[in-house]
């Protein structure tokens, strides 16, 4: 665990008071229940079979339970909870989650009981191309019926709003080589069921308004863990009978609903990995992710 500035990072950040956030830990309950596994499979138009007791949950349907249930007097003005709270107050007004790495060690089953012990293992800073950024690394770890299931690695970066005449950051082309492809349209009924699935109140991704005309964006913004979800259940869905062990992402650029995206992906010439990717609708990289089968 560590709390680090790189030379050259703002003086304004105070990372040594940031760093008294490191090995704080959390710890919360919850029951894997039938209902938001149907609602998800409803909300992404699959045609799963309606979930029974006992039978083991896909890849990331555990970011359905330990909803951040942070009262509404509690919430910032981009519906963020305050700061100060498990996370550390990083004086920053944006943050997104960048990334994650996650290993399935054992099924978690509808009707488990659940608990996720989660801990902040360490806070960097430094400076980017546009100004400070803010890196926290959050582990989570989840047990199912009293065993270690889930073991969680969470990226969130925060960093400065963008300034008048920044130039936008360069953009990647998506791979050439997929063997799958799914086309996606991000309607507003897509963000807000996901949304209102997750209990994410951040203004950025249903309140159209605040996100072009306060964040300056174009559109609302497609959630990163919405379109990881996509992308490993594309993945196991052209892999099965194996089944996903570990499943690692990195978002690349945002995307918004006013164009349709794809998630693509292939398995590797080693049968033992897929890569996985989104992309705009001008072929840009917006996602990039891995996975490998057992």
């Amino acid at each position: 665990m560590s709390a680090t500035m790189t030379a050259g990072a703002s003086p304004s950040l105070d990372v040594a008071a940031l760093a008294q956030w490191v090995g704080r830990t959390e710890r919360r309950s919850d029951r894997v229940t039938l209902v938001p596994i149907a609602a998800l499979a409803a909300t992404l138009d699959r045609d799963d079979p309606a979930p029974r007791e006992g039978d083991a949950i896909a890849p990331l349907r555990h970011w359905l339970y330990f909803l951040p249930l942070h009262p509404r007097r509690e919430s910032g003005p981009d519906g963020h909870a305050l700061r100060g709270g498990f996370l550390p107050p990083v004086p920053l007004p944006r943050r997104m989650w960048a990334g994650g790495r996650i290993e399935f060690r054992r099924p978690v089953r509808v009707g488990d009981a659940i608990e996720r012990v989660s801990t902040i293992a360490s806070v960097d800073a430094k400076q980017g191309r546009t100004g400070p950024l803010v890196f926290v690394l959050v582990r989570h770890e989840i047990s199912a019926a009293g065993e270690l299931a889930i073991v969680e690695e969470h990226d969130i970066v925060y960093r400065e709003a963008p300034r008048p005449g920044d130039p936008p950051p360069p953009k990647k082309a998506a791979p050439a080589d997929g063997a799958w492809r799914r086309d996606i349209v991000p309607d507003d009924v897509l963000l807000f069921r996901y949304s209102a699935l997750t209990f994410n109140s951040h203004r950025i991704h249903y309140d159209r308004r605040y996100v072009t005309e306060v964040e300056g964006y174009p559109g609302l913004i497609v959630h990163g863990p919405l379109i990881a979800t996509l992308l490993a259940d594309l993945g196991r869905d052209n892999v099965a009978p194996s089944v996903l062990a570990t499943f690692s992402f990195r978002a690349v650029m945002p995307l918004f609903d006013i164009a349709p995206f794809a998630v693509c992906g292939r398995r590797d010439a080693d049968g033992k990995s897929v890569r996985l990717w989104a992309q705009d609708d001008a072929g840009h990289l917006a996602m990039e992710a891995t996975a490998t089968l057992r």
